[in-house]
């Protein structure tokens, strides 16, 4: 059974730094992307940034590029989101998702769910003045 868990949501104030983790479980953590996705509430469900195993790249959202650094350990099966320099509109639950399948992340200035077919739960970053 596939799971991602994410920790590391925290208050914190603007201009702090956190970050978050991503644990994978039931899939190889090869020929992955694993993604970072935030909602706010009343907003829609924004990409943040996204990891590829396959060709190494990785994605960002123009709202948090040159802030957030996405990174991956596979020894440990997890991916992580440094996330600094944090503003009160980074204030969301953020999840990560995992596309086993082609493997790829996708989006210009955004990040695409496409593929995504698992989530975790989430993790609440709270930003505050």
């Amino acid at each position: 059974e596939v799971q991602l868990v994410e920790s590391g949501g925290d208050s914190v104030q603007a201009g702090g730094s956190l970050r978050l983790s991503c644990a994978a479980s039931g899939f190889r953590f090869v020929d992955y992307s694993i993604g970072w996705f935030r909602q706010a509430p009343g907003k829609e469900r924004e990409g943040v940034s996204c990891i590829s195993s396959r060709d190494g790249s990785t994605l960002y959202a123009d709202s948090v590029k040159g802030r957030f650094t996405i990174s991956s350990d596979n020894a440990k099966n997890t991916v992580y989101l440094q996330m600094n320099s944090l503003k009160p509109e980074d204030t969301a639950v953020y999840y990560c998702a995992a596309d086993i399948v082609l493997g790829y992340c996708s989006g210009d200035g955004y990040v695409s769910d496409y593929g995504m077919d698992y989530w975790g739960k989430g993790t609440l970053v709270t930003v505050s003045t």
